[in-house]
This record gives structure tokens, C-alpha cells and sequence, in this order.
């Protein structure tokens, strides 16, 4: 089968489609024929450097697919079932391929509504909003929610998890951007290249931050006593969590986890209309490079995805 892999650690040029063989599934696994795959921005920075790691690996965590064969132990799904989520993390799973195997539980029934295409955005980047927004910060009707880059592939999910939830959600994106926003439902967008976020945005009971740097500290002087500031950019932002003790609030860097009855969650909010999933460009796997190239402007509206195979 085919796979992308990489000999080192690099940019975008490292990337290349290899022939595999084709994976048995274990104990509680199922393989799955993959239909699409997302890219994240973690699969840039594991490309670059190993990530969590620390080694060469097979790429993606993201996937779309129908399932092939099941292993021992699994029971609630079979050959032919459509399936979508994200395993393994912070394992190599390596969903840039044509089949992968995938702990059972890592997975759920894909929406019958959703593309495959649209299924794979869904998984790494919907659990990570879900989990920040709902596991970690437990958003509740009437509360103020900011969300950082709220067009982008986290953010443009969170806003629409967070209004499902009755929250009064505030994005920040750029001025082109606002439209799209606004249409996933939120009640504000600002600007943030013409003010400052913090200007406009005050007494927050919880923000969602996947940029990091200055907007962690800036974030939790936006927040009311008690907030509560989610930030998933980097490892480097757990220092956060002093600071915002001190100041009678809570700050915490999140890892999204694989989570079953998180991805039957979302795709409940999917099949209410509750939730759809931005789909900015759609590569074939043998242009993975630009696919990520393109994720490394950090300009993409939604999710940037691969199509692996349509049968």
C-alpha cells in the first residue's frame, strides 16, 4: 500500500510516498481503508522535529474511511462500517496511507450527512475544541466565551461548539475572515490586526487560545475571577497556569486525547445541524507538501485536507 513517510526531520521536502505493507489489525483494532485525512499543525512540527516523538514517523492522525477487517475482541463494528476519528495520539498512528489500523475506540460512526472529505477534518481538531470547551472549561449557557483564530481549523469548530452550548461567543479573526464567522454563529468578531482583543472583549468566563505567545498572558487580563484560559499551542504555555493562580483565575495547555464518546458527541452536534465542518482546500496525498505548506501560512479558513481513495 502506499504511505507517506520521511528519511529525516525537515520542511515540506522531506515528505514522499512510500510502498508499505499493508497492516494487520490486533487485539481491539479494526483496519480501515482510508477515504481522506486531515493535516494539522501538528503534523508539521512531528514532520520538522519528531514532536512528542522523538523519532522519524508516519505522518497524520486524522481519517476518514470504511472499515475492512476487524480484530479480536471488537463487536460493535464491522466490515463496511464508515468510521472517522483520530487514534492513537500522542502514538505515531500514521493516517497519510492508504489503510491504517486503529484501536477500536478511537472511532466512531461517521455521520451519514458528512463526506468523508468533511469526516476528516473533524477528528483531531473537533476533539480539541470539545475538550477544551466542554471536559476542561464545562462552557454553560449565558457564559462569555472568546475564541483565538476563529476561523481557523480549531477555532472555526469551537464557535460552533460553544454556541450549541448557549454560550455569547466572541471570535477573533482578520477583517476577511468575519463573514464566515459571523455564519458559524458567533455574536462578535473582532479584528485583531485593527484593536486590541482585550480592548474590545472583558469579563470572559473562558478563552480558547491555539496561537500562544503574547495571547496567553493578554487572554487572562481579559478574563473575569474565576475564567478559565485553555490554551493549546504549545508545551511552553503551561507556565500560564502560575500566573493565572495568582490572579484568581485558571490557565492550563491542552493535549487532545483519542476519546469515543467525545467523537459520538460531535457527531451529534453534526447530524442537529449543530455543527459543519469548513473544508478550505482538498489535495490528493501525492501533494502533501503543498497541503502543508499551505497549513504553515496559518491563512486557511477551516480544515486543509488529503484524499487517499473514493472506492
Amino acid at each position: 500500500m502506499r504511505a507517506i513517510g520521511q528519511d529525516e526531520f525537515g520542511g515540506p521536502e522531506v515528505l514522499r510516498v512510500m510502498e508499505v505493507d499493508r497492516p494487520e489489525p490486533g487485539i481491539s483494532e479494526v483496519l480501515v481503508r482510508v477515504h481522506a485525512t486531515g493535516v494539522n499543525p501538528t503534523d508539521l512540527w512531528h514532520r520538522g522535529s519528531g514532536g512528542l516523538l522523538g523519532t522519524t514517523v508516519r505522518l497524520g492522525w486524522d481519517l476518514s474511511g470504511v472499515v475492512q477487517e476487524v480484530g479480536l475482541g471488537v463487536t460493535w463494528l464491522r466490515p463496511g462500517d464508515e468510521v472517522f476519528g483520530m487514534p492513537r495520539l500522542p502514538e505515531a498512528a500514521g493516517t497519510y496511507a492508504d489503510y491504517v489500523t486503529a484501536p477500536a475506540r478511537h472511532l466512531a460512526r461517521k455521520p451519514a450527512g458528512l463526506s468523508h472529505v468533511e469526516a476528516a477534518g473533524l477528528g483531531l481538531a473537533g476533539l480539541t475544541a470539545w475538550q477544551a470547551l466542554v471536559d476542561t472549561a464545562e462552557v454553560r449557557a449565558g457564559q462569555r466565551v472568546l475564541i483565538h483564530a476563529a476561523a481557523g481549523g480549531v477555532g472555526h469548530l469551537a464557535v460552533q461548539i460553544a454556541k450549541a452550548r448557549g454560550a455569547y461567543v466572541i471570535g477573533t479573526a482578520s477583517a476577511a475572515k468575519h463573514e464566515l464567522v459571523r455564519g458559524l454563529g458567533a455574536d462578535e468578531v473582532i479584528d485583531y490586526t485593527a484593536v486590541r482583543f482585550e480592548d474590545v472583549a472583558t469579563d470572559l468566563d473562558v478563552v480558547v487560545d491555539p496561537i500562544g505567545g503574547e495571547y496567553g498572558p493578554r487572554s487572562l487580563g481579559a478574563l473575569r475571577p474565576g475564567g478559565v484560559l485553555v490554551s493549546l499551542a504549545s508545551p511552553a504555555e503551561a507556565y500560564l497556569a502560575d500566573e493565572a493562580r495568582e490572579r484568581g483565575r485558571r490557565a492550563g495547555f491542552l493535549l487532545v486525547q483519542p476519546d469515543h464518546a467525545g467523537l459520538r458527541s460531535l457527531a451529534e452536534l453534526v447530524e442537529r445541524g449543530q455543527l459543519r465542518v469548513v473544508v478550505d482546500t482538498v489535495l490528493p496525498l501525492e501533494d502533501v507538501a503543498k497541503a502543508h505548506d499551505l497549513v504553515a501560512t496559518g491563512r486557511s479558513a477551516g480544515k486543509v485536507v488529503l484524499t487517499v481513495s473514493d472506492h
